[in-house]
């Protein structure tokens, strides 16, 4: 068994530091960087790309809604080709920052409340992936798994990375459980280590108590919630201990 084990980072902006980057990225082996519209400027951007490439760690673009004030996680009526031209500036400025530090940009993966509508918004999905495809057709797509993104990714003939969560409760539907209700977010390291390796068995419990089918090819750490080093090292070792080999996606 082997599964990539990705962490969102970079999300910190001027004065204000969010994450726990410098203890959280050399425990995954991928990491999507914010991008400078949700969170991130070009120091964060650059220092953070400077931390993975110090501990081999693949770099990924993190492109969200451009709202700061509320971290991404709000939607926006923008239309498909206001996301795509979006999406294109955004992971150019990591790209950029990855090419002045000598590594390469491996992937994309959106944020938040972007990411959500691309699981499920066709047109949303298309756009995102239309504009990795511009920058980069080598680049892999993250999408969550089974979702339109996924297959919106492989319409334009993308790489796509099936993504979920250790950290997150999901619903009985495969979605997963929105940040307004009660148990959307799993706290406990342990919690994560668990998930994590059902997860790479093919399943997680929803928050109804059901089991749904998951086919994933990475976990995500998100690297904005308090313990996110804790939990990642939780997750790590567990997947290690049951002979789980954690590699970058690569091909």
């Amino acid at each position: 068994m082997r599964i990539d084990l990705n962490a969102d980072v970079g999300e910190s902006y001027g004065a204000w530091s969010l994450g726990e980057d410098e203890a959280l990225i050399p425990l995954v082996t991928s990491v999507s960087i914010a991008c400078g519209a949700h969170a991130g400027d070009p120091d964060v951007i650059a220092r953070t790309v400077a931390i993975a490439a110090r501990h081999g760690v693949a770099v990924g673009a993190h492109p969200g809604y451009p709202d700061r004030a509320g971290f991404g996680r709000r939607a926006m009526a923008m239309t498909p080709g206001e996301i795509e031209r979006s999406v294109v500036v955004q992971v150019g400025a990591v790209w950029a920052a990855a090419q002045a530090a000598g590594v390469p940009l491996r992937h994309v993966k959106t944020h938040g409340a972007l990411y959500n509508r691309a699981a499920r918004d066709e047109d949303a999905a298309l756009a995102i992936a239309r504009a990795v495809a511009s920058i980069d057709p080598g680049l892999w797509l993250f999408g969550l798994a089974g979702s339109v993104q996924v297959e919106a990714g492989r319409s334009v003939g993308l790489q796509v990375v099936e993504e979920a969560f250790v950290d997150r409760a999901y619903e009985a539907d495969g979605s997963l459980r929105s940040r307004t209700l009660d148990g959307s977010v799993l706290d406990e390291p342990a919690a994560a280590a668990a998930q994590a390796l059902a997860i790479v068995r093919g399943s997680v419990t929803a928050i109804d108590g059901s089991v749904v089918p998951v086919r994933a090819d990475t976990i995500c750490v998100h690297g904005d919630l308090p313990g996110a080093a804790a939990r990642a090292r939780a997750v790590r070792e567990g997947l290690e201990a049951a002979g789980v080999e954690l590699v970058a996606p690569s091909g």
